[in-house]
């Protein structure tokens, strides 16, 4: 929802900071490390997400885009959360983060992990990085398969059927191709 904010650190604690933009100070929580970089009254631009509970609404704040994708991959696994995510996202990169964990080395600012905690984190890990490793499927790159299951069709039919459709460098002629099988 909101990717990313640009704006001067009015203030900043060992939590969080206060970005100011147009006026509104933005209270984002950061790790350690952004808190060390950034300087109060330098202009800065921290890529966030919006994290709704039942009682509030907190923004996480990231260095580069890479930690906001981790920061929302490790959000989603259960057990797992946003203040937690946010400590495991500043190593980085999913395959440096489960290296560190395998070896047991993780920074002491994040608590409340142990040795089974760390055991399903890490199996989960490798499912995402299997996950995210998987080659792209080019009838979504081209959204083919948007437009046949916008057109009502149900993805798995629709997957059947491209697969069948040899390769048309036009997306149109593989719609129409598409239809043309699944009238049948």
């Amino acid at each position: 929802m909101i990717n990313y904010l640009r704006g001067k650190i009015t203030y900043k604690d060992d939590k969080s900071l206060i970005l100011e933009n147009q006026g509104i100070g933005f209270k984002i929580f950061a790790s350690p490390d952004i808190l060390k970089k950034v300087v109060e009254g330098e202009e800065t631009k921290i890529f966030t997400c919006l994290y709704l509970r039942e009682t509030a609404a907190e923004l996480y704040g990231f260095s580069t885009p890479k930690e906001l994708e981790l920061f929302e991959i490790l959000n989603d696994i259960s057990g797992i959360g946003p203040k937690t995510a946010m400590m495991l996202a500043s190593l980085g990169s999913l395959e440096r983060l489960k290296e560190t964990m395998e070896k047991g080395e993780l920074p002491s600012e994040i608590k409340g992990i142990g040795k089974k905690r760390a055991q399903k984190i890490l199996l989960e890990l490798t499912g995402k990085i299997k996950e995210i490793r998987k080659p792209f499927d080019t009838d979504e790159i081209d959204g083919t398969l948007d437009v046949l299951i916008s057109l009502g069709f149900s993805r798995q039919r629709a997957k059947e059927v491209l697969s069948e459709i040899p390769d048309e460098p036009n997306q149109e002629e593989r719609v129409k191709k598409a239809l043309k099988a699944l009238g049948r």
